[in-house]
């Protein structure tokens, strides 16, 4: 597969930086500190200059109908959505492309329009990858490593022909950021309260988050 087209890169630097301040008043300020803290450096929206690739008006119409369908974009106002219609490049290709490689650097994010892809991890003391899941149009994948700085926890390799919709980094942390950590957050805690999933990878657990998250939609519960 053509690789080297759909492979992000992407990391930040995400230690964790003591607070210095002896009393900060401002609990919305001393929260988003923390979220800083814990999901990387934030990029500060007044030096973010948004990005944006032309596209047709059906063509928005329906990338707008399949975001709303990936959970992170739910939560975005008005213009933070429309910046990221904006922003987003569609990527097509074939069977076999290698969209996401386990262990890579990566600068972006994607959500599957078309086609399916099978999702697979090598776990520890095992040669062979593991499969985990098969996304399907409407699923976001590849936010994960943006939100933690961490590297890309999974392989993602096409089944199929696909169409996905690619969206930045910048873009991502200065627009979508917030509200998939916060969506993250939540789902997260409340696994880490279930005794069995305590001791379970990160990412094992973040999925398993997605199929709650998912689930919970579909019952047209917001929780």
């Amino acid at each position: 597969g053509n690789e080297a087209e759909h492979t992000p890169s992407e990391e930040e630097s995400d230690e964790p930086v003591e607070d210095i301040q002896p009393k900060k008043k401002n609990i919305k300020q001393q929260r988003q500190g923390v979220s800083a803290e814990v999901y990387g450096e934030f990029n500060k929206k007044e030096d973010y200059v948004a990005k944006v690739i032309k596209k047709s008006p059906e063509t928005m119409k329906k990338l707008s109908d399949r975001l709303l369908q990936a959970f992170m974009f739910t939560a975005l106002n008005p213009n933070e959505f429309k910046i990221v219609l904006d922003a987003i490049e569609e990527i097509s290709g074939k069977a076999g492309d290698v969209i996401i490689k386990e262990g890579d650097q990566g600068d972006c994010m994607y959500v599957l329009e078309s086609g399916s892809l099978d999702c697979t991890k090598v776990f520890s003391g095992n040669k062979e990858p593991t499969f985990l899941k098969e996304y399907v149009p409407g699923e976001g994948f590849g936010e994960l490593a943006l939100l933690y700085n961490a590297p890309r926890a999974a392989t993602i390799t096409a089944k199929s022909d696909y169409l996905i919709y690619k969206l930045d980094r910048d873009t991502f942390n200065n627009i979508v950021k917030d509200a998939a950590a916060k969506k993250r957050e939540k789902y997260d805690n409340f696994l880490n309260t279930v005794p069995i999933l305590k001791n379970m990878d990160p990412y094992e657990r973040s999925k398993l988050g997605d199929a709650v998250e998912e689930q919970t939609f579909k019952k047209d519960e917001f929780i």
